[in-house]
């Protein structure tokens, strides 16, 4: 039976990072996070933030509207990596808002 550790054990970044218990199955070096965020940009500045988009490693743009809307799918080795995408994206100049939608594992 795996041991789960006491609050005053457990660290806040290793939990939010999803490190505090044991993996159910060994790591596998082809793992990575995959995300999808929701952005609203100016529409009238909408290709510029596009391009801005898609100059970002492992970031695609999903789906696009006039309107200003944007499914950004991002791919990153860790939950980090999401964040510091997240982050970039929600920095951009035209940017008004990114939102998190989806966030979860794959292994190839």
């Amino acid at each position: 039976m795996a041991k789960f550790p006491t609050t005053r054990d457990l660290d806040r970044r290793e939990f939010v990072n999803g490190r505090w218990a044991a993996p159910v199955s060994g790591p596998s070096k082809d793992a990575c996070e995959i995300a999808s965020i929701l952005v609203q940009a100016r529409p009238d500045r909408l290709d510029a933030v596009v391009r801005a988009i898609e100059a970002l490693p492992r970031a695609q743009i999903y789906s696009r509207d006039a309107r200003g809307k944007l499914v950004v799918v991002i791919e990153a080795s860790d939950v980090g990596g999401v964040g510091a995408g997240l982050n970039a994206i929600s920095l951009l100049p035209d940017v008004l808002s990114a939102t998190l939608v989806f966030q979860g594992s794959a292994d190839d």
